[in-house]
């Protein structure tokens, strides 16, 4: 294995100043797992990606391991082969997944036409890699396939990436691409056509039929359109096709059975054919390499067309200096790294949160081209000169702590996420919002209206540069369609009942209606902004609406039916999981009134007693937190809980509880995230828990004080002004603020206001190791 050492060299740009800067402490393998045997819940851990991207970035180039399964990233370390590298890839969702798209093996050997199976190596062209190989930074990631004896690295740009693949056996070589390859499915079909002597250029169209989000059920369709070149000459060049029939299933489990796979590695291959349209398709090109010989591939990729992949690639990656785009790619992330800057703490402590950041900064993502034109929802392409079109809005779980992050860091990418997601509803004509957005597609995931409280959340914070009047009406069809309704609690309209008289309670009465009843809270102080007084004073008492689910026998939340009377109290009351609630148990949803929380209070028996019962909601969680049935920050219907004792007169629980939060739930290794990292959402709690300051209720423009995990915070705001906070004294031990000074004055609040943010200054806290509890009352 003299050869494997040889190549353990350092990666490039290692050699930088001592002084280690943000984007030097990011590491991409935090959460890079889908093991729900590590994570104890079927759910697995972080599910992120350790590949190259940028920030917000349309391309992602990363390695590929797992094709279906829970696992939307299409990777996971505890994984011993990879079946290629990717160019597009989500960052830590399940539900089949999608994207995963221009899948790329570097090889040697009989051409393989199917990955084979992972306790199959042999069948298929994946490749085992030597894990002491892998390494990853902030956009580069490298590894080593021992099956072919070929480094692999890669590099990206916002619409386009690189790999360098380094042969080390010689001899005939391959570079291959599976173009029918897709994360929880397949493409249904494709198109390649050879250019000219270094370029191949085409299309692969996903649909529902062929899998993906939600193995279909998402309803995403899109087309990845892509140019791609060569280092080395197109001399030996093919394209294997295999022949699959009308009358197949194309979604995941079909495509992973033997008989589908059989048929795949069947396929007929077409050497010296440059052009083919076909329903499963790859393409390879072979020469002859030195041993130690570099060959490179450069891809610009776009969702609008072949043109714009072109010009994406050709405006990014004009060279074939590898090197030049890593550099850049780093450049990229130091500048957005740079927007919060910590000192103190760990060594560790700052890998997890540059990380945190890193994660965060990944999407929204830009759909457009590098010249701006995107595909809309009306099937058409469009152009922008006002805002940059997003996708990937994952939105019950990012309007709790990433959309407010953003909205302190980068405005402008909460008010293109507004106005993709009007412009969405407007050119779909469907006319309401969609809570979860994958490429167009109204996928249904999820339940609530998070984009109300995105936009109520953005409009209040003075994050305007969207049609105001327009997402307002979208917002108001949005709470008509899925909101609590005069009735009081959840229910399910009949769609194929048009008297509006027919309707069922829906299967998560409990999760809907309290979010429900937050969105009509966020609609109606949105309304009144706007000066409509009947609408705010409607929304408003709708946003009461939790109370009607709340049962004095057994008191708590509880669902009801559709004629009004209460589903059967289970055994294990409320700590039944999916009892009423979408992926939690009512004891975890039930603290999900942040609009009201006086009220919350009042129907739970007062001050002391829900004081009690959170600290015992706590402290019967597991020590490593992860999924449970108490407090669990492996989701997000508790995201807010830490905080809530700020708002209960109770702040240093507040302080202790989100540094234990912090301290346990988020480590710099594999398992560092104990749950899935949710399109940022995960990552965006640690970042503003960290810092000191997080939202209980976005909508208002209140953030909690709380512990700073590091002894100084720097902000570096839209407008150019930063906001410092100061922990001194801080430590391990020392989690209690004693006092505070705002700007020099005393700050007895345990709270601040985004304007005072946005205005810049300095919150000095003074820190100890006892409570104490005269302060922030």
């Amino acid at each position: 294995m003299r050869w494997l050492h040889v190549l353990l060299w350092l990666t490039p740009l290692a050699g930088l100043a001592q002084s280690k800067q943000p984007v030097d402490y990011v590491n991409p393998f935090i959460g890079a797992s889908a093991s729900a045997e590590k994570a104890g819940a079927v759910h697995g851990l972080g599910k992120t990606f350790p590949g190259a991207t940028t920030p917000f970035g349309l391309v992602q180039v990363s390695p590929n391991t797992i094709t279906g399964g829970d696992n939307g990233s299409g990777y996971s370390y505890e994984h011993k082969s990879i079946e290629g590298f990717a160019f597009t890839q989500l960052s830590g969702v399940g539900w089949y997944g999608d994207l995963g798209n221009f899948l790329v093996m570097p090889a040697t050997g009989p051409l393989k036409t199917r990955a084979g199976r992972p306790d199959h190596i042999p069948e298929g062209y994946r490749s085992g890699y030597a894990k002491t190989t892998e390494q990853a930074s902030a956009g580069y990631y490298s590894v080593l396939l021992t099956r072919y004896r070929v480094r692999a690295e890669m590099t990206a740009a916002p619409h386009s990436g690189m790999l360098r693949f380094t042969y080390n056996a010689g001899g005939p070589s391959r570079i291959q691409i599976d173009l029918a390859r897709r994360v929880g499915g397949t493409s249904t079909l494709q198109y390649v056509h050879v250019t000219d002597d270094h370029s191949i250029e085409g299309w692969m169209q996903c649909t529902p039929d062929g899998g993906g989000w939600g193995d279909g059920a998402g309803h995403v369709y899109y087309t990845v359109y892509f140019h791609a070149e060569f280092s080395k000459p197109l001399l030996h060049y093919g394209i294997w096709s295999a022949d699959i029939p009308d009358n197949w299933s194309r979604k995941r489990e079909s495509i992973e059975s033997n008989l589908y796979q059989e048929r795949v590695g069947e396929a007929e291959v077409l050497r010296g054919v440059g052009e083919k349209q076909g329903k499963h398709l790859g393409f390879f090109t072979e020469f002859a390499a030195k041993p130690g010989e570099q060959v490179l591939l450069k891809v610009g990729i776009s969702f609008v067309g072949v043109a714009g992949a072109r010009a994406n690639l050709t405006t990014e990656i004009p060279d074939w200096d590898f090197d030049r785009v890593h550099a850049q790619a780093r450049l990229l992330w130091s500048r957005a790294l740079d927007k919060i800057r910590v000192s103190g703490g760990t060594s560790a402590e700052k890998a997890v949160f540059y990380t945190a950041l890193y994660h965060s900064l990944i999407d929204p993502r830009v759909l457009s081209d590098a010249d701006g034109s995107y595909p809309g929802g009306d099937g058409q392409i469009h152009h922008s000169p006002t805002f940059s079109k997003r996708t990937v809005f994952s939105g019950w779980d990012v309007f709790r702590s990433q959309m407010p992050l953003q909205a302190l860091i980068n405005p402008t990418v909460v008010s293109d996420m507004i106005n993709s997601l009007v412009e969405l509803a407007d050119q779909s004509g469907k006319h309401y919002l969609e809570r979860w957005e994958l490429m167009n597609a109204y996928t249904g995931c999820m339940i609530g209206n998070p984009a109300v409280i995105m936009i109520a959340d953005a409009y209040a914070k003075g994050i305007r540069n969207f049609d105001v009047s327009k997402a307002y009406t979208y917002a108001v069809n949005s709470c008509e369609r899925f909101g609590n309704g005069d009735r009081g609690w959840a229910y399910i309209c009949d769609p194929d009942d048009h008297s509006g008289t027919s309707y069922a309670s829906s299967p998560f009465v409990i999760s809907n209606t309290l979010e429900d009843a937050f969105s009509e809270w966020c609609l109606s102080r949105l309304a009144s902004a706007l000066g409509h007084t009947d609408d705010s004073a409607r929304y408003a008492a709708r946003s009461q609406s939790y109370r009607h689910i709340w049962d004095t026998t057994v008191h708590w939340f509880r669902p009801r039916k559709a004629d009004g009377s209460w589903e059967a109290w289970p055994a294990t009351g409320r700590l039944t999981q999916f009892y009423g609630t979408v992926e939690s148990n009512p004891y975890q949803q039930g603290w999900f009134v942040p609009h009201d929380i006086p009220g919350m209070v009042q129907l739970m028996g007062g001050r002391s007693k829900v004081i009690a019962d959170l600290l015992y909601l706590f402290r019967h969680t597991p020590d490593g937190m992860l999924w449970n049935d108490y407090f669990n920050q492996a989701n997000e219907p508790v995201h807010h809980v830490p905080f809530l004792f700020n708002r209960l007169g109770a702040p240093w629980l507040t302080q202790y509880w989100s540094r234990q939060v912090c301290a346990r739930a988020y480590h710099d290794d594999v398992e560092g995230l104990v749950g899935n990292e949710d399109v940022g959402q995960m990552s965006a709690w640690y970042v503003l828990a960290a810092s000191g300051i997080h939202p209980v209720c976005p909508g208002d423009t209140r953030y909690e004080i709380t512990s700073p995990v590091f002894s100084r915070i720097v902000f570096t705001l839209a407008g150019g002004a930063t906001f410092t906070i100061v922990a001194r004294n801080n430590a391990a031990k020392n989690v209690y603020i004693q006092s505070a000074t705002l700007n020099g004055q005393p700050y007895p609040y345990c709270h601040i206001d985004h304007a005072q943010l946005l205005a810049g200054g300095v919150l000095e806290l003074q820190m100890g190791p006892s409570p104490n509890k005269k302060w922030g009352k």
